[in-house]
């Protein structure tokens, strides 16, 4: 069995059992005496957890089953962590972001499921733009009293070295997260 972490991951999947510790609050807010509770929220929604009492510590322990029903579904997510007493008293202990990845074992194995980030969603866009303009060379035109301008092919490069920028980060942080290393030179100025 892997080691339970003892904070927030970065990254959670749907469909998957969800497990941390919270050992630093012991001192401050001892479980059972303190409830600590998550809430994450994003655009789509959002759903709350509440630790369980582990000695003094907090232990996180979401059912595979729980997070596969989770209605606002993958996506960045924004999270608060909560400590409450019976008496009233509540204070924000800690706050972050991560990302939960979708269930890819939902559904069936052969059905398609798009999981390009918005970085590589936009590229593939803009790239799709600048093939499609190769072949024309107007920027405006105008047809029965009704004008199109197109985007210039200057600004769609910008936003082409933009999305790329961005990809490749996401890419390098990916292949950290899973433990490859990221190719680069490191430069010395004499």
């Amino acid at each position: 069995m892997p080691d339970i972490p003892t904070n927030e991951p970065a990254q959670l999947r749907l469909g998957d059992t969800w497990q941390w510790r919270r050992e630093d609050l012991a001192g401050d807010y001892p479980a059972p005496t303190w409830t600590l509770t998550y809430r994450f929220k994003n655009a789509a929604g959002g759903f709350e957890i509440i630790a369980s009492a582990d000695g003094s510590n907090f232990a996180v322990n979401v059912t595979a089953a729980t997070t596969a029903a989770y209605a606002s579904g993958a996506g960045t997510y924004a999270w608060v962590a909560q400590v409450s007493h019976g008496d009233g008293r509540k204070f924000t202990v800690d706050n972050g972001s991560l990302d939960v990845l979708p269930n890819l074992f939902s559904g069936s194995a052969t059905a398609a499921s798009d999981q390009r980030t918005h970085s590589e969603k936009a590229l593939d866009a803009i790239k799709a733009v600048i093939e499609g303009r190769a072949s024309r060379d107007q920027e405006e035109y105008t047809i029965a009293g009704r004008s199109l301008k197109r985007t210039p092919i200057a600004d769609l490069l910008k936003l082409l070295n933009f999305y790329e920028t961005r990809v490749a980060a996401e890419r390098n942080a990916e292949a950290i997260r899973n433990g490859r290393g990221v190719g680069g030179h490191i430069q010395v100025r004499m």
